[in-house]
């Protein structure tokens, strides 16, 4: 790797880390990046899924105050999004790079349609619960386990857009405002990129010096997204995690 493909990556992996952070999708800048300098694809994913595991730990923490309250539901979503990763990861060197190609972008698009519906769908939720005398599931109850543990088995494959799916879920599913929902999906993200990258250790070649880039610059976009993030209005955030989505759809229907 020439100087310059070094700092490409480096810049790469901060812009990927702070967009991570605020809405995810930080994949759909790295990869491209890591497939111009001359690594192959599954060399540049697993590379990539390791790379970007202390940016999700940066921005985790830096949503500390937003995650006040939730360990509970950490370790309950954790262990699902935890086994959901792992099983991505195997189908990663187990089924063709093209098996989620044609379902991935029509699953982003039910994800934002869920975001910007969001608000609506969550009164008309509630409302019915109170006319029945119910309450939310404190933890989202069956369905949304069930939706975490899908959309983390893609994150361990793939990972584009994962946040958009997890935002969309728990944001319907939970009743928290979207800045709390976001500080428990950074948490999410950093399980599932790392039990990912734990398993690619193992069975995939590593391009250390494209993890070690990635990382460094992952970890300062993890924290400049925190900054960035927890600022934003709901109905910024909801803006950006549609446009963020919408170029995620964009990008992999033409690849």
């Amino acid at each position: 790797m020439s100087p310059a493909e070094a700092v490409a990556v480096l810049a790469a992996g901060v812009g990927a880390g702070t967009i991570n952070t605020i809405v995810g999708s930080g994949t759909l800048i790295t990869f491209p990046v890591l497939l111009a300098v001359g690594l192959p694809p599954v060399t540049a994913n697993v590379s990539n899924a390791l790379g970007l595991v202390p940016g999700s730990v940066a921005g985790a923490i830096g949503y500390r105050s937003e995650l006040a309250g939730q360990r509970e539901r950490v370790l309950r979503l954790g262990t699902v999004c935890l086994i959901g990763g792992a099983a991505g990861a195997m189908l990663l060197v187990t089924l063709p790079s093209k098996a989620f190609d044609a379902i991935v972008p029509v699953l982003i698009g039910a994800a934002l349609v869920l975001v910007v519906l969001q608000p609506r769908l969550a009164r008309v939720v509630q409302a019915r619960r109170d006319a029945h005398g119910g309450s939310a599931p404190v933890h989202g109850g069956p369905v949304l386990l069930l939706g975490m543990l899908l959309a983390s088995m893609y994150g361990g494959y793939f990972g584009a857009a994962q946040g958009v799916l997890y935002l969309s879920l728990m944001g319907l599913l939970l009743d928290e405002s979207l800045q709390r929902v976001n500080g428990l999906k950074n948490v999410l993200a950093a399980i599932v990129n790392g039990i990912a990258a734990l398993f690619f250790i193992v069975v995939a070649h590593m391009d250390w010096a494209a993890v070690a880039l990635i990382a460094a610059g992952a970890t300062i976009g993890g924290m400049v997204g925190a900054r960035v993030g927890r600022r934003l209005p709901p109905a910024a955030l909801r803006g950006l995690i549609v446009v963020v989505g919408i170029v995620a759809i964009v990008q992999l229907a033409l690849k």
